[in-house]
């Protein structure tokens, strides 16, 4: 497996499909990165000599990838929540942020079911 931004990559899969295996690295991004160094998107990944893999790793640190963006993304949400905006508020108690409907669905944030007693008329 080829190891690049600290993610190992597929080896059996197309290029532009195993860069997306990294958190940040999406397919257009994928395709631009390959469309840079001259990299065709259907060579396979164990196909791809030492000196396109140095290519890749060195135009995909440019990119805030993995663990910065990961940790990025939390101190956005942590940041949020300690100004107590709305979406804080959403993120603190577990529901949906983006607006979505909470009388029916939501099972996604707000987990399984709770029986109420007596709810039934």
């Amino acid at each position: 497996m080829a190891r690049i931004a600290g993610v190992d990559i597929p080896n059996d899969k197309r290029v532009v499909v195993s860069l997306t295996y990294i958190y940040g690295v999406g397919l257009p991004t994928a395709k631009k990165v390959l469309a840079d160094n001259g990299i065709s998107e259907d060579i396979r990944v164990k196909d791809l000599t030492d000196d396109q893999l140095n290519a890749l790793r060195k135009s995909l640190d440019s990119y805030k990838l993995e663990g910065d963006l990961r940790r990025e993304t939390q101190l956005d949400i942590k940041r949020l929540m300690e100004v107590a905006c709305y979406r804080g508020i959403r993120h603190r108690k577990g529901l949906p942020v983006r607006g979505q409907r909470t009388k029916t669905n939501a099972r996604t944030r707000k987990g399984p079911r709770r029986t109420v007693a007596n709810k039934k008329k």
